[in-house]
């Protein structure tokens, strides 16, 4: 008789079971399929593994696979496709200006080099996506070519020179006025990381420039104690950009600067933006990035790859 009541009871959890699988068939989050309206133009090769890799999430040219299809996996990836077109899209091209576009390419070989791109979720179901170190070689060699040709420009170390002047009395102006630029989030410039430590740096071959990441006094000691995943709150990291140039005899130095951008850790205040406040200025008049407050949603997407490591790309250098 237990054994029958066993039987019943075990039958009734599978025809549940079957019907909550059904039922969660219906609910369905919308992937949209807009045309493609400026096709990005590259060698064969690279538009090949891009296409692999990148177009199902990157483009409007999706191709789902049978079991991307069935519930729950189609949520994950409904979810992976829309914000992944958010942050970049291969089918709309044409509206970002060239210098856009290359930024744009950059920043996905970066998140691919790092392997934040393509997500281990995505691989684990789509193997073929995965890239090889031949891949990343194509791409990297075609994103190097991108590169403007660095050459001496004594013009160009004048003008440096000269916005050095401005720059620096437009900061003391600015200091002594306590009128400080303020972000559309509500953060202010901080001219203080002038006196901050440098604890890393990047590379942006796609645009000629140099970065140097400072960090205030909280960050330096979680770099040094490598409690950086997650970033104690307080930390406050400084990513300065400015021109290479190179002179004469051929020393590639820093020239105009360019922006200015803080990721300020606040898991309480800005808990909406995965605990990093964002911000960034540009040119010397330090003038504050973005149309409206949701600027902080492009750099979120930026970041979103690297959630695993507290959405920081760049790893403190040790020593």
């Amino acid at each position: 008789m237990d054994r029958f009541f066993k039987k019943i009871k075990t039958k009734n959890i599978l025809a549940f079971v079957l019907v909550a699988f059904i039922g969660i068939q219906f609910y369905r989050p919308e992937i949209t399929h807009k045309p493609v309206t400026g096709d990005i133009h590259v060698p064969a090769d690279v538009r090949a593994i891009l296409q692999r890799s990148c177009f199902d999430c990157h483009s409007n040219q999706t191709d789902l696979k049978w079991f991307d299809q069935i519930a729950p996996a189609y949520w994950l990836v409904a979810d992976h496709i829309k914000k992944g077109k958010e942050g970049l899209n291969f089918s709309e091209w044409d509206k970002l200006a060239t210098p856009a576009q290359n930024a744009k390419l950059w920043e996905a070989f970066n998140q691919i080099n790092l392997g934040a791109m393509p997500l281990k979720s995505y691989e684990l179901l789509h193997p073929q996506a995965k890239l090889s170190e031949k891949d990343i070689t194509v791409l990297k060699r075609y994103v190097s070519s991108l590169a403007p040709k660095q050459k001496p420009d004594t013009a160009k170390i004048a003008a440096y020179q000269k916005q050095s002047l401005q720059l620096n009395a437009m900061t003391n102006e600015k200091a002594s006025n306590a009128s400080l630029p303020v972000a559309l989030n509500g953060i202010s410039y901080i001219p203080d990381y002038k006196n901050w430590k440098p604890i890393s740096s990047t590379e942006r071959f796609d645009n000629g420039t140099m970065r140097i990441i400072f960090g205030n006094d909280i960050a330096v000691k979680a770099a040094k104690e490598h409690k950086t995943n997650p970033w104690p709150d307080g930390t406050i990291l400084a990513k300065v950009a400015w021109d290479q140039i190179i002179d004469s005899e051929g020393n590639v130095t820093t020239g105009a600067f360019k922006q200015i951008e803080y990721m300020i850790k606040d898991s309480k205040r800005f808990a909406s933006t995965k605990g990093w406040g964002w911000a960034r200025f540009v040119s010397p008049k330090l003038e504050p990035y973005g149309k409206t407050a949701e600027f902080s949603n492009e750099c979120i997407n930026c970041h979103r790859p690297m959630k695993d490591n507290d959405f920081v790309f760049t790893s403190p250098i040790n020593h």
